[in-house]
């Protein structure tokens, strides 16, 4: 058994602890968050023994193997580095923080204390995810030149759109909008597949056009909209589009293309030419992780979810993907899509790193 505190009791929190609840093999031990009422009923819900407002506390105590960071992005930081320096690993709700730089000091305390440090990017576990793994693994996209990660909403801001806080539409707590709160997600997985490549330069464009609610909509200083294209060093290039609101239908799936084949990714498909014959075909995932899961059944449980495989990490059953680093390279390019707004010209990751600055808040 393996015991963690939880710092963050909101609405990220309680999704994370729903997941806690259905892993055995994890006892959150501790809570943590300065709203008393919140921190009370959580307790009382998840049955857990022990409670403070103070989450220094919490990094006090040494009965913990780890800490799970649920707060906005601008307080990933300062809370993760002081859980990492106290000798906890520590599990964090994406994005990685709210700034390239900030996310640079978190996985440089990682790697100077020896701690584990893995951020929440669900899409990496999904069945359609591992099936565009195996293909590309089994080279049957050949050479990779071109990909593109998309994320959309019809409608679907916070806060302006009758959900969540205010502070998820404040670049203040949130540092960004639609690209740091969902684009990341596809972004991140696109980067896994692609196997992290190192960006070269980031051309991009962000929008807030669409009508809200006049007085929520003061409160609003993020993009609804964004899009972008990446270069890759080698070749490689990305476009981007991530939208919180838009009047669209659907965008297509995001998609990889190869000299030999290439796939949509969710929902899956695969297309390929055969004796001079186009090929459109699907699949079925559900058989294909159905025999993993008989075939090797504790593999297939600790790759379910982030937080299955963040326990199965924790009892060193696997190595931990690699997904701090993912994370922290989605960030430079969702921040070179904002330089290369505020500029109007492309940018260079040297670019960004030079003027990425922490927007950590205080804690």
């Amino acid at each position: 058994m393996r015991r963690i505190g939880i710092i963050g009791t909101g609405q990220i929190g309680q999704a994370h602890l729903k997941r806690w609840a259905e892993i055995d093999e994890v006892e959150v031990a501790v809570a943590c968050d300065v709203d008393q009422a919140s921190l009370e009923r959580t307790c009382a819900e998840y049955a857990i023994p022990s409670s403070t407002k103070d989450f220094r506390e919490l990094l006090k105590r040494d009965d913990l193997d780890a800490v799970d960071v649920c707060l906005h992005n601008n307080l990933h930081a300062p809370v993760t580095i002081e859980a990492l320096r106290a000798g906890k690993h520590v599990y964090c709700e994406k994005p990685i923080a709210g700034s390239w730089a900030d996310g640079k000091a978190m996985v440089d305390a990682a790697r100077e204390t020896g701690r584990m440090l893995h951020i929440q990017l669900a899409k990496l576990y999904t069945d359609a995810t591992t099936a565009c793994r195996m293909l590309i693994d089994a080279g049957e996209l050949g050479r990779i030149y071109h990909a593109a990660a998309t994320e959309y909403r019809r409608r679907g801001r916070p806060y302006v759109d009758g959900y969540g806080t205010a502070r998820f539409v404040q670049k203040a707590q949130a540092g960004g909008g639609a690209l740091y709160d969902t684009g990341i997600y596809e972004l991140a997985r696109m980067l896994y597949l692609l196997g992290n490549p190192k960006v070269a330069r980031i051309t991009g464009k962000t929008y807030s056009e669409l009508e809200m609610d006049p007085v929520r909509g003061r409160e609003m200083d993020v993009e609804e909209f964004a899009t972008g294209m990446v270069y890759f060093e080698g070749g490689l290039t990305m476009a981007i589009v991530s939208a919180w609101a838009i009047n669209l239908d659907p965008f297509s799936a995001s998609y990889i293309a190869g000299s030999k084949g290439g796939v949509r990714v969710d929902p899956f498909s695969f297309h390929r030419t055969i004796a001079d014959i186009d090929f459109d075909m699907t699949a079925n995932l559900g058989s294909v992780a159905g025999r993993r899961r008989l075939m090797d059944p504790e593999l297939a449980r600790d790759m379910s979810s982030s937080q299955h495989h963040w326990a199965a990490a924790l009892h060193e059953r696997v190595e931990l993907l690699p997904t701090a680093e993912l994370a922290l390279s989605t960030m430079l390019i969702q921040q070179g899509i904002y330089l290369s707004h505020d500029r109007d010209e492309e940018v260079t990751a040297d670019d960004v790193i030079a003027n990425s600055r922490s927007t950590a808040a205080g804690v």
